[in-house]
């Protein structure tokens, strides 16, 4: 939790630098079934030695939060928005891999909201890299990129979804237990209210996760997969996924609103 407490003080005020801080941040790690477990129960994967594409974002996250809550990060980490997120599986990670996790930040860029920036986490087997994380962050703001036209609304789909999910307000604080991610919007309907939500929402990387543990076996060992996040998940809801081809989506079950984007290429 102290990175979470360091998360919280970051608003506090104070000069910071106008660039991205050029450090790797490193660490060793083996996994712990039992902690393997919990994630794959609350994402919906089997309980299996076979590591989910998703579950090393959680082993880095902690890295990834130390060096977001640096003070030579140019903006608190509190108010970075998770619009999108890429892995790249080169073969398939189990219990008995011991992990070399290296995160860094780069590509501080322009954008119509803002300003956005990528946090790299890889995980290395002897040396040689085999699994690579971009999590892209907007953090809204002036920005000198015109913002041009509103995108056009997505169409609602033509075919009813593959599976339709009922996913409980408990899913909020059972990933963030998994997942090391305590941030108040997920886990408090007063920390949610605060930031402009009406309840907890759940957590981008979950919902990859759940579209994902529903191809589990379908899916070849080497491969990526993208997602945009779209509209958050209030909890409690009920949500329609689709998959067709290489495409999936996650979908308010109600509205068809979408919540998350998602392509996968081997």
């Amino acid at each position: 939790m102290p990175s979470m407490l360091r998360a919280a003080l970051s608003v506090v005020p104070f000069p910071r630098p106008s660039t991205l801080p050029e450090d790797t941040l490193t660490t060793t790690v083996t996994v712990d079934p039992e902690h393997l477990a919990r994630y794959q129960r609350v994402c919906g994967f089997r309980l299996s030695d076979r590591l989910p594409v998703t579950y090393p974002h959680v082993l880095g996250f902690g890295l990834q939060l130390d060096l977001m809550t640096r003070r030579d990060f140019p903006f608190p980490v509190v108010g970075g928005v998770h619009v999108a997120n890429r892995i790249e599986q080169h073969r398939q990670l189990t219990t008995g891999d011991v992990l070399d996790l290296a995160v860094h930040a780069q590509d501080l860029r322009e954008h119509p909201r803002g300003r956005q920036y990528d946090v790299i986490t890889t995980a290395s087997v002897d040396g040689a890299v085999v699994w690579r994380d971009v999590s892209t962050y907007l953090r809204k703001g002036p920005s000198e990129t015109p913002k041009g036209e509103r995108p056009a609304r997505e169409p609602a789909p033509a075919t009813p979804p593959h599976a339709t999910w009922r996913v409980p307000t408990s899913t909020g604080t059972g990933y963030a237990d998994a997942s090391g991610d305590h941030n108040p919007i997920h886990t408090s309907w007063v920390g949610a209210r605060l930031f402009g939500f009406p309840k907890p929402i759940a957590h981008g990387m979950w919902s990859k996760a759940r579209c994902l543990a529903a191809l589990e076996g379908r899916l070849p060992e080497s491969y990526t997969v993208d997602v945009s996040f779209k509209l958050p998940i209030l909890l409690p809801a009920t949500v329609g996924f689709t998959f067709t081809g290489r495409d999936f989506t996650l979908r308010d079950a109600r509205t068809a609103k979408p919540h998350l984007t998602g392509v996968i290429t081997a």
